[in-house]
């Protein structure tokens, strides 16, 4: 089976303040988007990459893809991240039967989870998350009054790549798309209809959201560098 890596850049990155799109600010000597597509490629499991870019970036996305070893293309990206996805997904080979889907904001997501992930599809579910487990205790909150205390032992943080069926997903989004359902990753489309299964994610591949987030992937870099 083929696998491609959809890298998800569009994102505006507002609550970082910049004048540049997220994915295009800088993290050591390269932007955002290149580290994240960097790993991607580097996995033998991924044989193309294409980006979803904010309109009028597209020409800043290709430079970032410009010394990667495996055949990419481009995309704008729309106004949601949903969209975003249809559009990678249609720009995708027709003998791609997976699909690894990954947030340009998480730029350490390391080589072997893009591998992980797209093995664990072969082995015959529609889709895989990564996840890590929850450690602190969850409470549920009503209008600033603690309601009850959740059992994290069912619970997981998912994280980016998440691979699945080409097939599935295209579908998945369709029919997201006719029932106007909105979600935040690409796994909720799934979870009802399809078989999802989680793998262990990656503590360093955390999401870079906000400037305080942007400070410590900064200074990881500085402290391999070091």
């Amino acid at each position: 089976m083929r696998a491609a890596a959809v890298i998800l850049a569009a994102g505006a990155g507002r609550r970082l303040g910049a004048e540049v799109p997220k994915a295009f600010l800088s993290l050591g000597d390269r932007p955002i988007l290149a580290a994240a597509a960097a790993a991607a490629a580097a996995s033998p499991a991924i044989s193309s990459i294409v980006v979803a870019a904010p309109p009028g970036y597209e020409g800043d996305a290709r430079v970032c893809l410009e010394v990667l070893e495996v055949p990419t293309a481009v995309v704008t990206g729309g106004r949601t991240r949903q969209a975003s996805v249809r559009a990678a997904l249609a720009e995708l080979a027709s003998d791609v039967t997976i699909v690894a889907v990954h947030d340009a904001a998480r730029p350490f997501a390391p080589p072997d989870l893009f591998t992980t992930v797209v093995t664990a599809v072969t082995e015959g579910v529609d889709g895989v998350v990564p996840v890590l487990p929850v450690t602190d205790t969850v409470k549920r909150v009503v209008g600033g009054r603690v309601r009850d205390t959740v059992d994290r032992a069912s619970l997981g943080l998912a994280q980016t790549p998440q691979a699945f069926r080409v097939d599935a997903l295209r579908a998945a989004h369709e029919a997201a798309a006719q029932a106007g359902t909105s979600v935040t990753d690409d796994a909720m489309l799934l979870e009802e209809t399809g078989r999802v299964i989680t793998v262990r994610g990656d503590p360093g591949n955390f999401k870079v959201t906000t400037m305080l987030d942007l400070v410590r992937a900064r200074a990881r870099l500085g402290d391999v560098d070091g």
